[in-house]
């Protein structure tokens, strides 16, 4: 493991004694080179994941999605993917096509994970970073296709649906 990466896994460790703490110790601060590894959620630990619900976290990714605020999306996006993708994708495999209407909030996990994917795939396309916009899509295609995620307006979409549609775009983008 990389000390990049040792010191991105040790700061992620640390966001919940952080939230905690009501003033951290200035001998036990990170150094500033250390504290800040490229977009990862050690940048955000002010983060507030509401219950912990899989709900509560995707709106918090959407609503960070709304205002911009990118390196919120990533932190909210993996949380809800570190507590819940191992449900989503048991409940996955259960389907052999998406949830009709009636019973698809039934699917709680599946949909919160799948649809934080398409959110975090959208952060990642605005912020011009194609390739890992198009990771997040192909995993949502790929292994969640049957997410479904609630539009205020009253009704269920697809998000892998969506993706598929994306990573068309992208692929076509990356071929001009």
């Amino acid at each position: 493991m990389t000390r990049t990466a040792l010191l991105a896994a040790t700061a992620l460790l640390m966001i919940p004694a952080f939230a905690q703490e009501t003033k951290p110790k200035e001998e036990s601060a990170p150094k500033k080179e250390e504290a800040k590894p490229a977009e990862t959620p050690a940048t955000t630990p002010t983060l507030d994941f509401g219950d912990h619900s899989s709900s509560a976290i995707t709106t918090k990714a959407w609503q960070a999605l709304t205002a911009a605020k990118h390196a919120e999306v990533d932190g909210y996006v993996a949380k809800c993917i570190e507590l819940y993708e191992a449900k989503a994708l048991e409940m996955q495999k259960g389907l052999s096509e998406a949830a009709p209407k009636e019973t698809a909030a039934e699917q709680w996990a599946l949909n919160d994970v799948g649809t934080c994917y398409f959110i975090r795939g959208q952060s990642k396309e605005a912020r011009g970073k194609k390739d890992e916009a198009m990771a997040d899509y192909k995993v949502l295609v790929e292994k969640l296709p049957f997410a479904q995620c609630w539009d205020t307006k009253g009704w269920f979409w697809k998000p892998a649906d969506a993706a598929k549609d994306k990573l068309k775009s992208l692929e076509f983008d990356s071929l001009k």
